[in-house]
């Protein structure tokens, strides 16, 4: 069923300043590239509720945003200035891609800035895990000394197994191959391997072979609970599992069975299926107090050096976005990438992908005897996104009476 457009409100017209909000202490990297954009920026520490959120998009036309705020379908529906949101994390499951895309809004992430620390911490999960170092300090803290060697072991010559090769599993798998281990690993799509990194042709081979395994995949219906009792059973007794992808990817309930009964000898976990929303909220997992067990409040990305990367990142695709309607690196909407045309006006169109909207949009222009200079239309099943350079000074005749197409979803003339 095909969804009503939210009504269109008057976007910022060229020259004019675009407001952008920015939540939960992005990094103050993103104003060095947001400072030459003419936006005037909020920012505010925290996440915001569904409802304060919405309050407070009123009239705000960019959203930067980590992984606690939730930009729902009710969200998206109210703020009709909102133009596109900027996730300065690698996960966008925290906003609904579906009504974003339908209403013309393109979202935007940093897949590649925070992968070095996310593989760093793994290896230094790896080895601590192995030696049992957490359960050491905690033990001397407190006044016990065990000096003990049974079941601590060297990571050299173990096999670690990389559930999903993107973007940090070949970075850890480099890693773990300079401390000495055998590097496996299983995606559902064909990847080059780095360095001696060797891929198998199952998850089911990868988990029997592995004596530590590493997840790195999204948060998708096929990977919900994709370690479940079956899986951890056919890790080998005394292994490892490592999570620092998605909280819904494992069965935390047989994970906790798997390590209470010393099937598996130790887990670390840096996601979970229900997060707080706040530093100061309490959190309760089935996983605590088990021994040989790391737990991390989703803290895989947080280095200086990755938030610093990330500001940089996603607010230089926001500001490519406003500049010259650029979408390349939108993960919901079709990839658009048109350089500046000097001495024409750009209209920017989003609408309904159903047949024939080139032809009316063509011959708007026509009728007003203006030169198309360029023009690149992309499209995915649900809408088309259109970047127009029009000659003249009928960009706004045009604009108007291409908004009026029973087909638009939103339409702005750019500069």
């Amino acid at each position: 069923m095909t969804e009503t457009p939210r009504p269109q409100t008057a976007s910022a017209p060229p020259g004019a300043t675009y407001k952008v909000l920015l939540l939960e202490n992005i990094h103050p990297s993103a104003d060095e590239r947001f400072s030459g954009a003419n936006l005037e920026i909020e920012r505010l520490k925290g996440a915001l509720k569904e409802d304060e959120l919405i309050e407070a998009l009123a009239g705000v036309h960019m959203l930067g945003i980590r992984s606690k705020t939730q930009v729902t379908k009710r969200v998206l529906e109210s703020a009709s200035s909102l133009l596109s949101v900027g996730c300065f994390c690698i996960g966008t499951n925290q906003v609904d891609l579906t009504t974003a895309n339908r209403h013309g809004v393109p979202v935007f992430n940093a897949p590649f800035s925070n992968t070095r620390s996310v593989a760093e911490m793994v290896i230094a999960e790896i080895i601590i895990l192995a030696r049992q170092l957490g359960d050491r300090s905690r033990e001397v803290h407190v006044g016990k000394w065990r000096k003990v060697a049974t079941g601590c072991y060297e990571v050299r010559g173990k096999t670690l197994g990389v559930v999903g090769y993107g973007h940090i599993g070949p970075q850890l798998g480099v890693l773990a191959e300079a401390l000495g281990m055998r590097v496996i690993f299983y995606d559902i799509a064909a990847k080059l391997p780095m360095g001696n990194n060797k891929s198998v042709a199952s998850l089911n081979d990868l988990l029997s072979q592995s004596q530590f395994v590493s997840l790195h995949v999204p948060e998708t219906p096929e990977t919900k609970n994709m370690i479940g009792a079956a899986q951890l059973a056919a890790m080998p007794k005394g292994s490892y599992l490592i999570n620092a992808s998605r909280g819904t990817v494992v069965d935390v309930a047989a994970l906790a069975t798997a390590l209470a009964s010393g099937h598996l000898a130790g887990a670390a976990v840096d996601v979970y299926p229900s997060e707080p929303e706040a530093n100061t909220d309490a959190f309760v997992t089935e996983l605590a107090n088990l021994p040989n067990v790391i737990l991390t409040p989703h803290i895989g990305g947080s280095t200086e050096e990755a938030q610093e990367a990330i500001g940089r990142e996603v607010s230089n695709t926001l500001t490519k976005f406003l500049t010259s309607g650029a979408t390349a690196g939108a993960v919901n909407f079709p990839q658009v990438d048109l350089p500046p045309y000097k001495n024409a006006h750009r209209i920017l169109n989003v609408h309904r992908n159903v047949p024939g909207v080139l032809r009316d949009v063509n011959r708007i222009v026509g009728d007003r005897n203006a030169n198309i200079d360029s023009q690149y239309l992309s499209t995915d099943a649900n809408i088309g996104y259109l970047i127009m350079d029009v000659e003249g000074d009928a960009s706004a005749d045009i604009s108007r009476q291409i908004q009026a197409l029973p087909t638009n979803i939103r339409t702005r003339v750019l500069y």
